[in-house]
């Protein structure tokens, strides 16, 4: 009699198996170095990916622009454009897969601009498989949420990882505390913001001066951005604190 339990019991549950809840996800792996990329493109597939491979920027940003990946994984050095210039462009076009990147850098300054430039994690070189493969199950589980690498509210742009913001085509000449709280607005439009909230955030919550400040730096802001215009895309929220507005009007003509 073969064994096999008691009889009418359910069948044994199999080994877990990590694979299984990944397969049939698709993986896009940017990496220059051809023995490494080989390397990569094996594993992944062991997990149960299914895995394309680019040796540059140029045909990983024309790989993304076609495939929704449910992940791209990015080195940062490639033979024609860097891994940022890639990421901003994958970000430009549209795509918002998520981005691991991959680098032998480990500065912090590194490590930011990846981020601001749109990528969602990072990982340096030399790193384990097993870590690898958690982060992007965890980037998977994430999803494609979009994530732009530059503000846009009306005609104000604002790009975090260089430090610059426009009004139209004209550039804004802000101060680092008028420019995080600009960032700040433009993350929460068209939400009213209390002075206590902006502090906080834009401050800190070890900030003991008067509340004023930040009516301060809104009004120099408010300069900067509506200039004579009758209409302000910051709008003072009586009670409450200020506003972005989601559509700032154009501005007066002359």
């Amino acid at each position: 009699m073969k064994s096999g339990g008691a009889k009418g019991a359910p069948p044994r549950t199999p080994p877990y198996d990590q694979r299984k809840e990944v397969v049939a996800l698709r993986v896009l792996v940017v990496e220059d170095a051809a023995r490494l990329l080989e390397i990569l493109t094996r594993r992944l597939r062991q997990e149960g990916y299914g895995v394309d491979g680019a040796g540059s920027g140029e045909a990983a940003v024309r790989m993304a622009s076609v495939v929704p990946y449910d992940a791209i994984v990015l080195d940062i050095r490639l033979p024609d454009v860097d891994g940022f210039e890639v990421c901003r462009r994958v970000r430009a076009a549209g795509s918002w897969s998520p981005i691991l990147m991959l680098t032998a850098r480990d500065a912090v300054d590194d490590r930011v601009r990846a981020l601001d430039t749109g990528a969602d994690d990072y990982l340096t070189k030399p790193f384990e498989f097993p870590e690898l493969f958690a982060r992007i199950r965890a980037l998977v589980r994430r999803g494609g949420a979009r994530r732009p690498a530059r503000l846009a509210v009306g005609r104000v742009v604002l790009d975090p990882a260089a430090h610059t913001a426009w009004n139209g085509s004209a550039a804004l000449d802000l101060t680092s505390k008028e420019f995080a709280l600009l960032e700040y607005f433009m993350r929460h439009p068209g939400q009213a913001l209390r002075r206590s909230r902006l502090i906080e955030h834009v401050w800190d919550y070890t900030y003991q001066g008067d509340s004023n400040v930040v009516d301060v730096y809104v009004g120099r802001l408010r300069t900067k951005i509506d200039g004579r215009s009758s209409m302000a895309a910051l709008e003072t929220v009586r009670g409450v604190g200020y506003r972005l507005r989601e559509d700032p009007p154009a501005a007066d003509v002359a």
